[in-house]
């Protein structure tokens, strides 16, 4: 008879509160189908946006303690006093980069010698992701642009993506807008972020255009344009971009964008920006005469990064503030229409938490779950490992200073 694994749904305990699941009632039913020998629990919560109640009604055990638990899934960060020693974890941790704010948790995870699976890391064997919430977060950053750019305008008015039962509702609103003529969107990146942004922005339906037309052209509609890298960026020796190259030698490359400062109104940044690679802009190009951004729905949310107007994160309950051009600092928002409005919400898919919910679960299912459950030590379990048994595996090695508080 195969050994009976126990699975524990957390309660997020994280500040602000996250009501996105790992997974969600009919998820865990059809789980529970696949794998007899797995039971699950999950921890009673009135915050998560599936209620203990649609749990319960589909035979799933509700616990406060789990620690009869193998297994423990959260979503976000974890409450350091709630661990359970030599438990597996699986949560996005935010460790790897040495965050400040989250090395007490990461002490407390090694002494309590937790094999700790951090969701970022799960990759195949060619180095791509197998689970996120990016795509949810651009379809929501680019709708509270569009909010934004409403309010700014006094066009139209959207009802706050949280506020909407679900994706459905939220574009159903969307739907009805008509954007003003002339009006400019640009999106930076091509990844899941950029892409989602993207579906958001279709639901208007503006045309799309080229950066070449994008750059040179007014038009009678609304239009967007969406650039990569070889569009915002150049080589400082002037040979042609080479996107492998620009990965691996970053500082070798010059910023190109300030041109689409000129012509855009709406900037959704959607990109993934490594901090050796060169800012978009700076302050001085946003106190130029020239510069016509008037709203900017940074869903990268970099933190002294690519967009001098993100000076911090904004939150779901209050999610714009104003650049004041001139003086560089921040003012109340829609305070001054020749302020820059900036949206910098860094848990964006936490505003559409049942649907983004449903799509990291079916990741989850189909990937590391299936190892998990089924007790194969994969690959790909084995590259999102980030401590195991109070040690450091080799690819992780480098946190041991982060650790001793360097």
């Amino acid at each position: 008879m195969d050994k009976i694994i126990r699975v524990g749904i957390l309660r997020e305990t994280k500040t602000p509160p996250d009501r996105r699941v790992p997974l969600t009632p009919k998820q865990i039913v059809k789980l529970q189908a696949t794998y007899p020998n797995v039971e699950f629990f999950v921890q009673p919560s009135d915050i998560r946006c599936y209620e203990d109640s649609e749990y319960q009604s589909l035979g799933i055990a509700m616990r406060e303690d789990l620690s009869n638990c193998d297994i423990l899934m959260g979503v976000k960060e974890v409450d350091k006093s709630t661990f359970i020693a030599d438990k597996t974890y699986l949560f996005f941790a935010h460790v790897t980069k040495q965050q400040p704010y989250n090395r007490d948790m990461f002490r407390e995870i090694v002494d309590k010698r937790i094999r700790l699976i951090d969701y970022e890391y799960l990759t195949e064997d060619s180095g791509s992701r197998v689970v996120a919430f990016g795509r949810w977060a651009g379809i929501v950053g680019a709708y509270n642009g569009l909010r934004a750019l409403g309010i700014k305008t006094g066009r139209f008015e959207l009802k706050p993506a949280h506020q909407c039962r679900d994706l459905q509702e939220m574009w159903g609103i969307l739907g009805d807008v008509r954007l003003q003529s002339g009006l400019k969107i640009l999106v930076t990146g091509t990844g899941r972020v950029a892409n989602g942004a993207m579906e958001t922005i279709a639901v208007c339906n503006p045309t799309q255009v080229s950066p070449e037309e994008y750059l040179s052209q007014e038009f009678d509609t609304p239009v967007v344009c969406q650039i990569g890298p070889e569009h915002y960026t150049g080589r400082k020796d002037g040979s042609p971009f080479d996107f492998t190259h620009f990965v691996k030698h970053p500082k070798e490359y010059i910023s190109t964008f300030v041109p689409y400062t000129t012509v855009t109104d709406l900037l959704v940044p959607g990109h993934f920006w490594d901090p050796s690679s060169p800012r978009f802009f700076t302050e001085e190009d946003v106190k130029g005469p020239e510069f016509r951004i008037s709203v900017i729905a940074d869903i990268s949310c970099d933190i002294d990064g690519p967009i001098p107007t993100t000076t911090r994160a904004t939150t779901i309950a209050d999610p714009f503030y104003d650049f004041n051009r001139h003086t560089g600092k921040e003012e109340k928002a829609f305070s001054d229409p020749d302020n820059i409005t900036v949206m910098s919400i860094d848990n964006l898919p936490g505003e559409l938490p049942r649907d983004a919910s449903d799509d990291f679960g079916r990741q989850l299912m189909s990937t590391v779950l299936r190892d998990l459950l089924s007790g194969t030590r994969s690959g790909m379990v084995i590259r999102a490992t980030i401590t195991e048994e109070g040690k450091l595996p080799d690819r992780f090695a480098y946190l041991d200073e982060y650790l001793k508080g360097n």
